[in-house]
């Protein structure tokens, strides 16, 4: 019964700890920006998404700096939950070497892309440094 209960307790505090983890702060009118495709733009696969940033800096991941982040491209996807690790699959792209743009191959169709700005362990900053959706179809 005893070792129940201390394992209950030591598995209340590392819940505890990990939930009361601070998010990073971002920079009082800090954004994100596609820059190119434009909304509505007609493209073909692959497609360079350019993305634009103001109000704070761009740091590779895994590097802790205030005010910086690396940017993730989400494709066909809304954020999950803002104050969560972005997952890096198909439809949630990393740029932690701190890159402003990527080449990425969409089937044809309709796509939304959206930029989040994350932190050095990919948690997007409080309050929150995202994009505009931009929808493109692809030929």
């Amino acid at each position: 019964m005893l070792k129940a209960m201390i394992a209950g307790l030591l598995l209340a505090a590392a819940t505890t700890t990990v939930t009361a983890q601070e998010l990073s702060k971002s920079s009082a009118g800090a954004k994100v920006m596609i820059l190119e495709p434009a909304n509505g733009a007609t493209v073909v696969s692959p497609v360079t998404v350019k993305f634009g940033i103001a109000g704070m800096d761009i740091s590779p991941a895994g590097t802790a700096k205030e005010n910086s982040g690396h940017h993730h491209l989400l494709i066909d996807q809304k954020l999950a939950d803002p104050k969560a690790g972005i997952p890096a699959d198909e439809h949630h792209k990393h740029f932690g070497k701190g890159q402003t743009e990527a080449v990425v191959e969409l089937t044809p169709g309709t796509h939304t892309l959206q930029l989040v700005l994350a932190d050095h362990n990919h948690i997007p900053h409080d309050p929150i440094v995202q994009s505009e959706v931009v929808t493109i179809t692809v030929k």
